[in-house]
């Protein structure tokens, strides 16, 4: 059995890399085994820039009749839940991970470029997020070119993840770089030794990058590892799709719903 990963370089339109990764021994670590690949349908969406090179339609290389091409999604794709569960399960999932990598468009060169950051604090009743930076660092040469980011979670033991797609800003109020500085942001900063940047939350290098979101797409654990292993096997046996995740959608309109009344 295969699973085949697809990815879009939006940097470089019309060009689709896909990578084949064979399926692990079931007795392999289990985050080996459950970070199950989920494709959404604005994965291929070009740069405001690129959108007039690129084919309207969507990318196929099967025609399966009408028998879902996308069984896993099918069989885990959670709908019917309300919205102010899937906030909650989706901010407590991103607070109790903390760290995530953050994606931005390359200010220089146009590729999307990722690092790891810690979250700092969140918004808007979960959904808009908070991280310190150095105001004098490349992502935010980055978000000044391009407001457009994408902040990622990933939990390695159970496969949960999770991925919000928004704008962000930057932010150099004293008062909101305060109220969530921590001490330790000083490893990062450095003393410079001039008496202004030393790393403190006077510095004026500290700042806020806010996240606001405007789609998230997330996965949640349904069973736990005995449960996970079975359902794997049997499916690799029988070709039954394995339901092991929530699949949760937040859009746009739950998203401008929400935020109207956080």
């Amino acid at each position: 059995m295969r699973i085949i990963f697809a990815r879009a370089l939006v940097a470089i339109p019309r060009r689709t890399t896909t990578t084949t990764i064979k399926l692990p021994s079931l007795i392999q670590p289990i985050q080996r085994i459950f970070t199950q690949p989920y494709t959404t349908t604005n994965v291929k969406t070009a740069h405001p820039k690129h959108q007039s090179k690129m084919s309207s339609s969507g990318f196929s290389n099967a025609d399966t009749g009408n028998k879902p091409a996308d069984p896993y999604k099918q069989a885990n794709l959670d709908t019917e839940v309300p919205l102010e569960q899937k906030i909650k399960d989706l901010a407590g999932f991103m607070t109790s991970n903390k760290f995530s990598m953050m994606t931005t468009r390359d200010s220089k060169t146009g590729y999307l470029l990722s690092r790891c950051m810690a979250l700092a604090a969140t918004e808007s009743g979960g959904i808009d997020l908070l991280f310190h930076t150095n105001t004098e660092s490349g992502k935010t040469d980055d978000l000044k070119s391009d407001e457009h980011i994408n902040i990622s979670f990933l939990n390695s033991t159970t496969g949960d993840w999770a991925s919000v797609s928004g704008t962000a800003s930057i932010v150099t109020d004293r008062d909101l770089v305060k109220k969530h500085y921590s001490p330790q942001l000083k490893a990062w900063f450095g003393d410079l030794g001039d008496g202004v940047h030393d790393g403190g939350p006077e510095d004026p290098r500290v700042g806020v990058i806010r996240v606001k979101m405007t789609t998230a797409h997330y996965a949640i654990s349904t069973k736990n590892i005995v449960g996970k292993v079975a359902d794997v096997a049997q499916g690799a046996i029988t070709g039954k799709p394995a339901s092991v995740n929530k699949l949760r959608e937040i859009s746009e309109q739950e998203v401008r719903s929400w935020r109207s009344s956080h």
